[in-house]
């Protein structure tokens, strides 16, 4: 039986290796959902083959309407990967509410629309997978990131708490903490400061999205059963705890 996952964010980066990655292990059905540039969701599916659908995830009434979408062209949606996210970096003097607000309400009201939306179709079918997507700055914090870091911290405890009331439906629900990954949102980064980042990585390297990847392919996985209200940190040993 094939399962159908939707990745948020899914079009570029972290999230596009996952689509590939759930597809591949798995056979999953998955559609990846994008909230902005249609020329790269149409070369992405040129190029993948895997359905892209366009909402906002901080848009409650979108995300519902598009998981109704997907359900009525694709069927009953069992895997969850909360990926979208957005940067509004600043200090706290200098940041405005909008940029506090955006961030909140893509990164963290994200989580808790796509989970809402697909919570009872898994509750009624005893089988679900939610996998969110925080980040190391939400568990160690990081300087100019306070909008940032409160709404991936809050991601983890979206995540335990979540994962008590899934557990008696057989949902699970995880999440992974990456650390500095490869990315265009990394790339982005002055060269200074990145050199700066990657000499704290015990590593001595970034991620690659396709290490994320395999950690969310593991816990969408059956073997991951008895695995749930985790966090999962990949970050090269930067962040212990």
């Amino acid at each position: 039986m094939s399962r159908i996952a939707i990745v948020t964010g899914g079009t570029r980066g972290i999230g596009r290796a996952i689509c590939e990655k759930l597809r591949a292990d798995h056979g999953c059905t998955v559609v990846a959902n994008y909230g902005g540039n249609d020329d790269a969701a149409k070369k992405f599916s040129d190029e993948t083959g895997i359905a892209a659908i366009k909402f906002d995830v901080g848009d409650h009434a979108a995300v519902r309407d598009g998981c109704s979408q997907i359900e009525s062209e694709h069927g009953p949606i069992d895997i969850v990967v909360n990926n979208a996210g957005i940067t509004r970096d600043g200090t706290l003097l200098k940041m405005s509410y909008e940029e506090w607000d955006d961030v909140m309400r893509t990164n963290l009201g994200g989580c808790f629309n796509t989970a809402k939306a697909a919570f009872p179709g898994m509750k009624d079918r005893k089988w679900g997978r939610i996998v969110n997507i925080g980040s190391i700055n939400g568990q160690a914090g990081q300087y100019g990131q306070v909008n940032y870091a409160a709404a991936k911290s809050g991601i983890h405890g979206f995540t335990k708490a979540l994962a008590q009331e899934g557990a008696r439906y057989g949902i699970t629900v995880n999440a992974i903490a990456p650390g500095y990954i490869d990315t265009d949102m990394v790339a982005a980064v002055p060269e200074p400061v990145l050199e700066k980042i990657v000499a704290k990585i015990p590593i001595g390297r970034l991620g690659r999205a396709e290490e994320i990847a395999r950690g969310v392919s593991f816990l969408c996985s059956e073997d991951a059963g008895f695995v749930t209200g985790s966090t999962m940190s990949i970050n090269g040993g930067q962040h212990m705890y």
